[in-house]
């Protein structure tokens, strides 16, 4: 017979993500972003509707509301990173149990510990994410919206002025408003302005303007064959006066600078100046990171569901469950500013705590363990006992033995 070619046995290693570790991490990633978004979309149209309100009042410009609106949300992000991570593991180890997915898991040898393998997988990344935010970007960007803000009041009145908006002036009694405004020049177009002078109450309206800035700086609106309307109608003092030529001064405004405040000061600046106030908000920085890994974690055994129970019921239980460790450890952070608690144990007292009920959490899905066995295995059942009962009472026939010769 032909000698075939022998190879050697060649022993398969096992893949680092199996089936149970992909298609727990690729829905755990859909469950998260369609989470994120809604929350996302949440906050960003509340957002919207508060600038848009303070725009149309007069409190910020028009033209300043999508650099606010991003700002502001990126100040939004850690949260609602978080709050996504923690909601995209329940649901979808909620929907195992609800599916049967949890029995076959199960019954193959995979316990609720291996469980915590994929989840950290999935949630590590995105922790990572979140102190990047919170540590960095987040202090960046309210310190780019205050400094956006100061820019924006600091604008004189002809500059601030939006075309077809009335618009008074911050510091002098006088009222613009503008038609148009030529574009790449410095000429507008159908001008009115209303001021008071000498008790006297004069409009002014000009089909043209433009802007003159003088050699020493002063600025001035400058209007083109206009008319002047200075008095009250029916008065002998009433004066209506036609121009060829009226400037106005436009007054300038001082810059404003932006307040320090602790949300916009950097984490080095923070941790150069140990105030109580500042280890306070560096305590909420760091606890962000610190909150997302536990109620990941948190997650596995809190996604149990009962199918005899209400599907929702693990649900309330969680929003429940997050929002009492976030006022703690809000809490716990105005504690630690105003003196009352110490720093060590204003940032790890709550965590730890959460952990420890995490761990307690595991143990009793684990361990399947009820009051209600502890109690059962104490007191015997009532036929048992009523059976050792009449058995002690009655007592055994006595034996006779008989001994024969």
């Amino acid at each position: 017979m032909p000698d075939y070619p022998q190879t050697h046995r060649i022993k398969s290693k096992p893949s680092r993500s199996g089936i149970f570790h992909r298609a727990l991490v690729n829905e755990f990633a859909g469950n998260g972003l369609l989470v994120f978004a809604v929350l996302l979309g949440i906050i960003v149209v509340s957002q919207l509707i508060r600038l848009l309100s303070e725009a149309v009042s007069g409190f910020i410009a028009v033209e300043g509301v999508l650099a606010l609106l991003g700002f502001s949300a990126m100040n939004y992000l850690p949260v609602l990173i978080s709050v996504s991570l923690f909601l995209s593991i329940l649901l979808t180890l909620s929907r195992c149990y609800r599916d049967s997915e949890m029995v076959v898991w199960f019954s193959s040898g995979v316990g609720l510990t291996r469980w915590i393998r994929p989840v950290l997988w999935y949630a590590l990344p995105v922790v990572a994410l979140i102190a990047l935010l919170s540590l960095m970007l987040t202090p960046w960007a309210l310190q780019k919206a205050d400094e956006f803000k100061s820019k924006l009041e600091s604008r004189d009145d002809v500059t601030a002025a939006s075309p077809g908006v009335f618009r008074e002036s911050k510091q002098s009694g006088r009222v613009f408003f503008i038609d148009n405004v030529h574009a790449n020049s410095n000429q507008v177009g159908n001008i009115f302005v209303q001021s008071e002078q000498n008790g006297k109450l004069g409009t002014m309206v000009a089909q043209q303007g433009l802007q003159e800035t003088m050699p020493n700086g002063d600025r001035f609106l400058v209007l083109l064959n206009g008319t002047r309307y200075e008095g009250k109608p029916g008065q002998r003092d009433y004066n209506i006066v036609e121009f060829e030529r009226y400037a106005i001064r436009i007054d300038a405004v001082p810059i404003k600078q932006a307040e320090p405040h602790l949300r916009t000061m950097s984490t080095l600046e923070l941790l150069k100046n140990r105030t109580a106030w500042n280890i306070s908000e560096l305590h909420w920085r760091v606890g962000l990171p610190i909150s997302a890994i536990i109620l990941s974690l948190l997650a596995i055994p809190l996604s149990f569901v009962n199918p005899r129970a209400g599907r929702s019921l693990n649900l309330i239980l969680a929003i429940v469950l997050y929002m009492l460790y976030s006022n703690m450890v809000s809490v716990s952070n105005a504690w630690v500013g105003q003196g009352k608690l110490s720093p060590g144990i204003g940032l790890w007292g709550i965590h730890t705590a959460m952990l420890a009920l995490t761990t307690l959490m595991f143990y009793r899905r684990m361990t399947l363990f009820s009051f209600r066995r502890v109690f059962a295995k104490e007191r015997p059942p009532l036929h048992l006992a009523s059976e050792v009962e009449g058995a002690v009472t009655s007592s055994p026939p006595e034996e006779k033995i008989e001994v024969r010769e």
